[in-house]
């Protein structure tokens, strides 16, 4: 997916549409400057997803759905879009309002009491229990995929949908659900290829499951769980990771209960909360093989990808909806072999099923989440044509001579090493060597690093 503001072209990770492969590219290794929404065609992402898809000044979150008029941008005509297949897909937030507050000098669209009245963002919430508001919403969603013809959604703070004022204290929003459910069966029936994602945070069980099963409809749910976790891991100093080891492997605990997206969006980059890259902990050096190891930890980790504009450059500073991306990074080694780092693995995320048939049940198995000294991680993925191991050392030391257990598999080849100095790393990439022999892979991991093989059980 791809998130992109009416100011400028922003970008969400590359996301798969479906668990099948769908679309198939050539590796391009030509890097452009980016100056259009051509950058997420450019980087291989499947999907553009809209952040400000309203025409708004100075509204840097303005998703509310009485807006109906798209922004100047011009994404729709967009040829490279539309070329190469890409999906675009418009943020929707259903709990504020404000433009139709008090609309007729009373509480029409929104509740009449101030205690559910007004939410955290300082808008009226929806009265969902209204005939009359359900319409307006149900018809305003259906607005963008039959008229503008988006190939999905994503619904904002469904946790102020479930719960009333997003407060599982306070109980469960029944005519709320009701919606959702309502809604989202309506949209599926009409624009059955759409996807429709939540934006929540609870753990309120089904929000994948179809209406039919009792769940809510949703086609994923963003995992705001593996998201903190993950990125808080990554802040800490490694001379304490071995006491947040597990922060890293809880996801895959309950990641079959719901069909997951895994979220740095554009949330995780404002208000005080730094850059991704500026989130990696230690100094400017150590940031980027961090900031790479942990991009491959994503791509390899089970769930669909979103990443923000930004990001893909290793920004420094916060999104500013004021101004351009800072593009003339891209002039400096670091960020340039960086950016070829992230289109490098977005490629082979696209060309092997294995990183992206992430709900078969047989298709993740943990190889070694046992060793807690040495923060060091591996797993495989099952594909039909071929099987992956991931494996990474997110210690700030060499570890030598890892031995991983693969049992039957008695081939490998190295797809990709983050620690290429093609991608800003030490190693050449003719000297990342490695052995199998009695059901082991063997092979030297370098510090914030990760490797990724192709596995296989008979001669490659």
């Amino acid at each position: 997916k791809a998130e992109i503001t009416g100011k400028d072209t922003v970008k969400l990770t590359s996301s798969k549409v479906s668990d099948i492969k769908q679309v198939s590219y050539a590796v391009d290794q030509d890097i452009y400057p980016y100056t259009s929404v051509d950058d997420a065609v450019e980087q291989k992402y499947v999907e553009v997803n809209l952040v400000n898809s309203i025409d708004l000044p100075a509204a840097p979150f303005r998703f509310e759905v009485t807006k109906t008029v798209p922004a100047k941008t011009p994404l729709y005509a967009n040829e490279q879009i539309f070329k190469n297949n890409v999906a675009v897909g418009a943020s929707y937030s259903l709990p504020p309002t404000v433009e139709l507050t008090k609309y007729d000098g009373t509480p029409l669209f929104e509740y009449p009491s101030d205690d559910i009245g007004y939410n955290e963002w300082g808008s009226c919430n929806f009265n969902h229990a209204k005939g009359e508001v359900r319409s307006f919403l149900q018809s305003a969603a259906n607005y963008w995929l039959d008229v503008y013809h988006f190939d999905g959604i994503r619904v904002d703070a469904v946790r102020n949908l479930i719960y009333w004022q997003g407060d599982e204290k306070r109980g469960i929003n029944s005519r709320a659900l009701e919606f959702l459910r309502n809604m989202n069966s309506g949209l599926k029936k009409r624009h059955p290829a759409a996807i429709i994602a939540a934006e929540d945070s609870t753990a309120y069980p089904k929000v994948t499951e179809s209406t039919e099963n009792g769940g809510l409809g949703f086609d994923y749910k963003w995992d705001m769980g593996w998201m903190h976790d993950t990125l808080e891991y990554f802040q800490t100093s490694p001379m304490y990771r071995t006491k947040d080891y597990h922060k890293l492997t809880f996801s895959m605990d309950y990641f079959k209960n719901e069909r997951y997206i895994l979220p740095f969006s554009h949330d995780e980059v404002v208000h005080g909360k730094a850059a991704i890259i500026q989130k990696m902990n230690g100094g400017y050096e150590e940031k980027f093989p961090q900031a790479r190891a942990l991009y491959l930890y994503m791509i390899a980790h089970p769930g669909k990808k979103l990443n923000f504009m930004g990001n893909e450059i290793g920004q420094l500073r916060e999104w500013d909806e004021k101004r351009q991306q800072d593009w003339d990074l891209l002039e400096y080694p670091v960020h340039d072999s960086f950016n070829r780092f992230i289109k490098a693995i977005n490629c082979i995320y696209l060309q092997y099923d294995a990183l992206y048939r992430d709900f078969e049940r047989d298709n993740f198995q943990w190889a070694d989440c046992d060793s807690t000294e040495d923060c060091i991680y591996s797993f495989i993925r099952k594909g039909i044509d071929c099987d992956i191991l991931a494996v990474f050392n997110f210690s700030d030391w060499e570890i030598t001579d890892y031995l991983v257990t693969i049992g039957e598999y008695s081939n490998a080849e190295l797809l990709i090493d983050s620690d290429w100095e093609q991608f800003g790393g030490d190693t050449l990439k003719n000297e990342s060597r490695f052995n199998i022999s009695a059901g082991a892979l063997v092979t030297d991991m370098q510090a914030y690093s990760g490797k990724i093989f192709i596995l296989k059980k008979d001669a490659l």
